[in-house]
């Protein structure tokens, strides 16, 4: 990758501000049974890419590197058994018994001294959950928010590839995230590209459990990695349609659903838990008002009509859809404009062994 200068440049835009940070003791006993309770009782959980992506395009605008020549993607190709819900978003926590999970000072205070700034509102609390799962995520972004155009109002390829272009930096809202992992799975950490997908990777290694980061992951490249014994990774029976939901007959014991079969059965020492908080960070008042008051923010046609123009300035050929939000040639075209190339290298003990790069 480095002896193309396009690809270089583009590597170079996916630096977070800071070097991350490891945490551990992330959460106390009571707060970890507290925020899995809420998943126990609240489900059932749809799967990850069911509740983002409509098409194998805007999926693919999230990760790293393009389909090798000749290969068209499919939905299926990425068809992991990872599920999610939200515990807290839009600054509100959802369920009142994590309230201190959510508005959490230790957090606050982490999240300014990382990007040195005077303030900092919590924004969002997300958790991934799955038992044995594969992973075929060569490496992505997470969604960033600019003012006017954020993960609210958008659909998740079209910030990603504004992170990835770089065109719309001096909107780009600060963000820092705490994410901690819940496992005891003894081979499955976390993978990130700190200094960009063409420089070497770094690896929070097992064991994870309530150990985590201290990040800037919208524009740091990163997995996590596979869990649990390969042959149980991708049950028999998944489908978009799959959910996950807790035992009601067994507080610890949790199933994979489609209707009302049963299709895989965990215990929860088996599970990986992932708890993703998330806050908006402001270097000072003024900063602070210019996010909240709308006074410097994006639209839409704005983002689109920069990035038309940027594209064809690449001497790409791009067409103006009129429906840019789900044209997949549209989708396509911009993603492919702004591929990085994905990483160079991966962990000897965390190699990518997915229908992604066995395609390659």
């Amino acid at each position: 990758m480095s002896s193309n200068p396009s690809k270089q440049a583009l590597s170079d835009i996916l630096r977070p501000v800071s070097p991350p940070r490891e945490l551990s003791d992330v959460y106390t006993d009571d707060q970890r049974e507290r925020m899995l309770n809420v998943v126990r009782e609240n489900g059932p959980w749809k799967l990850i890419i069911a509740q983002h992506f409509s098409s194998a395009e805007a999926l693919m605008a999230t990760m790293s590197g393009a389909m090798p020549e000749g290969v068209t993607p499919t939905m299926d190709m990425f068809l992991t058994p990872t599920f999610r819900g939200y515990l807290a978003n839009y600054s509100a926590a959802l369920y009142p018994e994590i309230h201190d999970c959510f508005y959490n000072e230790r957090f606050l205070d982490l999240a300014k001294s990382y990007w040195n700034a005077e303030y900092a509102k919590p924004q969002m609390m997300l958790f991934n959950i799955n038992g044995p799962c594969g992973n075929t995520d060569p490496g992505h972004l997470d969604s960033p928010s600019f003012r006017g155009v954020r993960y609210e109002n958008s659909p998740t390829w079209l910030c990603s590839v504004m992170g990835k272009s770089g065109l719309f930096r001096d909107y780009l809202i600060k963000m820092a995230q705490v994410i901690a992992w819940f496992s005891h799975d003894g081979s499955s950490g976390f993978t990130y590209w700190p200094d960009g997908p063409a420089k070497a990777p770094k690896r929070l290694a097992a064991p994870i459990y309530n150990r985590g980061v201290l990040v800037q992951n919208e524009m740091m490249v990163h997995r996590g990695e596979a869990n649990g014994p390969l042959e149980q990774q991708r049950p028999a029976g998944l489908s978009f349609d799959t959910v996950f939901a807790g035992d009601p007959g067994n507080r610890d014991q949790w199933v994979l659903r489609n209707g009302d079969q049963v299709i895989a059965r965990h215990h929860t020492d088996e599970l990986r838990f992932l708890v993703h908080w998330s806050a908006e960070v402001f270097e000072d008042f003024a900063e602070l008002k210019k996010n909240m008051d709308g006074s410097d923010n994006l639209t839409h046609d704005q983002v689109f009509d920069t990035l038309i123009k940027d594209v064809r300035s690449k001497g790409i050929e791009i067409a103006t859809p009129s429906d840019p939000f789900r044209d997949p040639v549209f989708i396509k075209t911009l993603n492919a404009a702004y591929d990085f190339g994905g990483p160079t290298t991966y962990p000897q003990e965390a190699p990518v062994t997915s229908v992604y790069r066995e395609a390659a």
